[in-house]
């Protein structure tokens, strides 16, 4: 990333005041709701001047003035920093760094100048490259210009209570205007454009048309999510869409009463198509209301929105890990479904091999030979195979990376239908799976942990009780060092009140998802028998 510097803090936590801007030798100090922008302090002016020289330095590698007016010991000028600073973070040589406290309103302003100083425009990023929708083998580009095809990404669905669900998009190309039609070709569904809003804040403006670089909303969308691609009719491609990071904490809602049900589901569709890593389900066997997201603290947020938006006041449970379901080795089955009742019978024959998919998620393949099984049946099988997969086998969890292949079978021309044919698929997948040493997997998560020198043996100590694992340590700043390492979810709830108490309050810490990755085999016995005793309160 090769970052740099472009600020100075004036102080740290409790303590900081605001920052040097050492481009413009000015120090600009934040005071409640105003910001003083002064002469550099005289403490801080041999620090200024050492970021800046750094600055230039680095800017000399990519610039030839620049490095001519340093060989020859000039002061560079402000203009000519920025200049070069753009086309060098343009480029990807370089990136600038910028310091503030969004939380007590410092630096953030800064920011923004800094994005407008030195980020890409439109023009600069040049055309984007999307799927052919007709040839997914072939590309398609679009130029930010008017004149080009349109083309817009949908990032961002927000429900108003006042205007109703906003589509946030990004124009990549061409116009958009009121009325007109597009194609949503992530959904393969026409959209008609309605109302088109220029959002500053708070603030909404209706406007009637938008063009490349424009980030607008729109208003009344009936298919488009977020990371769909919207385009012109006639000249359909898909943009690269937005990765969705999966969900690994489960939670079970309840509304108050019976009454605030409907009020509950509503509410949940409607935080389900804002949030797109938020998902909700109901169970089959409790018919309880399950949500999904990324963490406590997502889970936590929905259900303060349920309550501050929606005015519902639904009653949680305990989080719980979203586990996986998996297999580690090859294996086959041999179903034969026959059931008599009186009448037309029922009759299906499947023999199933299913082997490990990593990474690769769910195959179906067909190596039937001769019309043994029907065609026709084979969307069936398939069907059935799916309804295991989401249900699971060995826990209730959902089935990942599994490829399986149909390898014989009978059918009879009066007894066979799509729906036997869906149960013996069904049937024997789930006899297969469990003859493949089938596994539970975890979410392992990326954590990073900053902490003051004084309680790293305790917090690695901490880590390594929670079966973490530690990659790296570096010290970040004087005193404080930074922990990099992978750690199991289900070790982690409640992790935020334990690191406060580790550390009297000053170390902090931030994880993301990283992969899942089996159980180990106690580990999966404990987690299966404490599965099973709670099914058992339930009953």
């Amino acid at each position: 990333a090769n970052p740099v510097p472009f600020q100075v803090p004036m102080g740290a936590e409790e303590n900081f005041l605001g920052v040097i801007d050492i481009i413009e030798r000015k120090a600009v100090i934040f005071k409640e709701f105003e910001r003083v922008v002064t002469d550099v302090p005289e403490d801080y002016r041999e620090k200024c001047e050492n970021a800046r020289r750094h600055l230039v330095e680095k800017l000399a590698d990519f610039d030839e003035d620049i490095m001519k007016m340093y060989l020859e010991e000039k002061d560079v000028p402000v203009e000519m920093i920025k200049k070069a600073s753009r086309c060098a973070t343009i480029k990807m040589l370089f990136t600038p760094v910028f310091c503030g406290a969004a939380y007590k309103n410092k630096g953030v302003q800064l920011l923004l100048d800094a994005v407008l100083d030195f980020l890409p425009a439109p023009i600069d990023k040049g055309a984007v490259v999307g799927m052919d929708v007709k040839d997914t083998e072939k590309t398609q580009t679009r130029h930010p210009l008017p004149g080009d095809p349109f083309c817009g990404l949908a990032f961002k669905l927000i429900h108003d209570p006042y205007v109703g669900q906003q589509t946030f998009v990004r124009v990549y190309s061409g116009k958009l205007e009121s009325g007109m039609q597009v194609f949503n070709a992530t959904k393969g569904e026409n959209e008609r454009i309605g109302r088109i809003m220029r959002i500053r804040a708070k603030e909404r403006e209706e406007i009637t048309s938008a063009g490349p670089g424009d980030i607008i909303a729109l208003i009344g969308m009936k298919y488009t999510k977020t990371g769909d691609t919207l385009c012109d009719m006639h000249h359909p491609l898909v943009l690269e869409s937005i990765y969705i990071p999966p969900a690994v904490i489960d939670l079970k809602v309840t509304p108050p009463s019976k009454k605030e049900e409907e009020k509950l589901g509503i509410a949940l569709r409607k935080l389900a198509m804002e949030d797109p890593s938020f998902t909700v389900r109901v169970d089959d066997e409790t018919n309880e209301t399950i949500i999904s997201g990324m963490g406590e603290l997502h889970l936590e947020i929905i259900v303060d929105r349920l309550k501050t938006e929606f005015n519902v006041e639904a009653t949680v449970g305990e989080p719980s890990v979203a586990f996986r379901e998996a297999i580690k080795n090859e294996a086959q089955a041999e179903v034969k479904y026959a059931k008599q009742t009186g009448g037309r019978g029922q009759y299906a024959h499947c023999v199933l091999r299913i082997e490990p998919n990593p990474d690769k998620g769910f195959e179906f393949v067909d190596h039937t030979k001769g019309g043994v099984i029907p065609q026709e049946y084979m969307p069936s099988i398939r069907k059935g195979i799916e309804g295991s997969i989401a249900d699971g086998i060995i826990a209730g969890f959902p089935v990942v990376d599994v490829k399986v292949v149909v390898l014989d079978g009978s059918y009879h021309e009066v007894d066979s239908s799509d729906m036997a044919f869906r149960t013996c698929g069904s049937l024997c997948f789930k006899e297969a799976f469990r003859k493949a040493s089938p596994t539970l997997l975890e979410p392992l998560m990326k954590i990073e942990i900053n902490t003051p020198d004084e309680y790293i043996g305790e917090v690695i100590g901490d880590l390594n009780r929670r079966r973490g694992k530690v990659e790296s340590m570096r010290r970040f700043r004087k005193g404080a060092q930074k922990v990099n390492g992978f750690v199991p979810l289900m070790e982690m709830f409640g992790y935020a009140t334990q690191l406060r108490s580790l550390s009297s309050g000053r170390a902090n810490y931030s994880m993301e998802f990283s992969r899942y990755v089996p159980l180990g085999k106690e580990v999966q016995e404990k987690v299966l028998k404490a599965l099973n005793e709670k099914k058992l309160q339930k009953v």
